[in-house]
């Protein structure tokens, strides 16, 4: 029964078998039920075979979750790539120029990269401990509006999994209008390296989300920002953010530049103000 049970899993191994959840289910149940004869048969490698016992019932509970789609499965891997590639950038310490320091210590760097362009990097610390950073800036993204004047409003579009989400943003435009409004269709990932939660990003496309009048469909990525606490005092947050955008138009450079940072400085004074009324935060799960 064994040899049969095992041409079971191994026809499971072509793709369109693979797709079929009762026969991988089926061959799950099959191989389980002939380890058990095994294990109680006498004496033997019952160690290995228990050990397969248990991969068998984790892959078991496995089947019963949700697969992800071809689409969705791009959308998991654009995100793992943005942050991938955001963090390699940030390890690349050699090449970072000063763009601005304010006087409580805020700090805007910038660094021109060959496939990229030109990045800017916020480097801030924040006197709340990180579950509070990381609920206002991933638990009440959609709320964003309500305290940084630069955004309009963000929606999710979509959830993928506990860690990938589509989210369409529009930005307000700059005093004065030399920015006009602006949007963004980006695919957002979070994670959680020990202490360390990392929150990515990149523009991607979506199908239900076309360019929208009175917008110029800006790009960005990659992005992201990465929360730690900081050494010296844990109940501080060290920030970390990461800036990547294309935004489209007629815009000379030197007005890129000097808006992206400011808008980096700007934003860690609205981030202090609102966290300054945050609620108790919810556990961090990235």
């Amino acid at each position: 029964m064994l040899p049969a049970t095992f041409k079971l899993c191994a026809g499971i191994s072509y793709r369109h078998l693979r797709n079929m959840t009762g026969l991988r289910r089926q061959a799950v149940v099959a191989i389980s039920q002939e380890l058990n004869k095994l294990a109680f048969a006498g004496p033997g490698p019952s160690k290995w075979i228990n050990q397969v016992r248990r991969r068998s019932s984790l892959l078991s509970s496995r089947l019963e979750e949700k697969p992800f789609s071809e689409v969705e499965m791009s959308y998991i891997k654009q995100g793992e790539e943005a942050l991938q590639k955001s963090l390699s950038i940030l390890g690349d310490q050699d090449g970072w120029k000063t763009e601005t320091v304010a006087g409580n210590g805020d700090k805007v760097l910038s660094k021109m990269l060959p496939d990229v362009g030109k990045v800017f990097r916020l480097e801030v610390v924040v006197d709340q401990p990180l579950n509070s950073v990381y609920d206002e800036l991933v638990e009440r993204m959609e709320q964003m509006g309500d305290w940084n004047p630069t955004i309009k409003e963000i929606k999710i579009l979509q959830k993928i999994g506990k860690d990938t989400v589509i989210t369409h943003e529009t930005a307000a435009a700059t005093p004065g209008n030399v920015v006009g409004p602006r949007d963004f269709v980006s695919v957002r990932c979070s994670r959680r390296r020990g202490s360390t939660c990392v929150l990515a990003g990149m523009a991607t496309s979506y199908g239900a989300m076309p360019e929208q009048k009175g917008f110029i469909r800006a790009e960005n990525g990659p992005t992201c920002m990465v929360l730690r606490p900081r050494a010296e005092n844990p109940s501080q947050t060290k920030l970390t953010w990461l800036l990547s955008i294309d935004l489209k138009g007629w815009l000379p450079k030197t007005i890129i530049n000097q808006v992206l940072s400011q808008t980096q400085v700007d934003f860690a004074n609205h981030l202090r103000k609102r966290l300054a009324t945050t609620t108790t935060p919810v556990a961090v799960s990235c």
